[in-house]
């Protein structure tokens, strides 16, 4: 019997949790949830986490995990050190810092551009695309700077916490394309990050 059950679907950040419950070498129960997919996998998601939000984890003694960040720093702190978070102290704070980040400004902004409607009241079709392109440039931007902050010992050799989340959320939104053109560098470790053989199945499956 598996110990974890993840509830996601396919692109989303649960793809993220997958990779680094690959690392980990953790095996776990898959459930196929979505608040956009309604069926049987929603329901049991919403009895654990009333926002019916992807990913959650539920752990062997029924704590439930959610948040992205939340679920790879709490694995990463239960993990031996240096799999998933740096042992090195001064290494592991900048790390959590990334990981505050990208839901913090990367996330949030990619909320808008998918649900714009939900920020604007009445929304007619201009405004939303108002919204959008103001949104993605404020994405964008945010991008830059995490690629000019995290560049620097970004560890796509051995990924662990950090680099998975980038590499999952940056998927999204353009960021991919407009990293390529503007943080070469950068964007050539998140290619990296995806080839791992460790975790290059789970991104396959995720982005065929």
């Amino acid at each position: 019997m598996h110990m974890l059950t993840l509830y996601g679907t396919l692109r989303s950040g649960s793809a993220a949790i997958e990779a680094a419950l690959a690392r980990a070498g953790l095996a776990y129960t898959p459930v196929d949830a979505a608040s956009w997919n309604p069926g049987p996998g929603l329901d049991e998601l919403r009895r654990v986490n009333p926002l019916g939000q992807i990913p959650t984890l539920v752990l062997a003694d029924g704590t439930v995990l959610t948040e992205s960040a939340a679920i790879l720093i709490h694995l990463g702190l239960t993990l031996p050190p240096g799999l998933l978070l740096p042992g090195d102290a001064q290494a592991r704070a900048r790390a959590l810092r990334g990981l505050v980040y990208i839901p913090a400004n990367c996330y949030s902004a990619i909320t808008v551009i998918d649900y714009p409607e939900r920020f604007c009241e009445p929304c007619d079709d201009a405004m939303t695309e108002r919204i959008r392109a103001g949104t993605r440039q404020t994405l964008h931007h945010h991008w830059r700077v995490f690629a000019d902050e995290f560049c620097v010992g970004f560890d796509a050799g051995a990924p662990g916490s950090l680099e998975l989340l980038a590499t999952v959320v940056s998927k999204w939104s353009g960021t991919r394309a407009m990293l390529q053109a503007d943080r070469p560098a950068f964007h050539a470790q998140l290619l990296r990050v995806e080839q791992h053989p460790e975790v290059a199945a789970v991104f396959r499956r995720h982005w065929a």
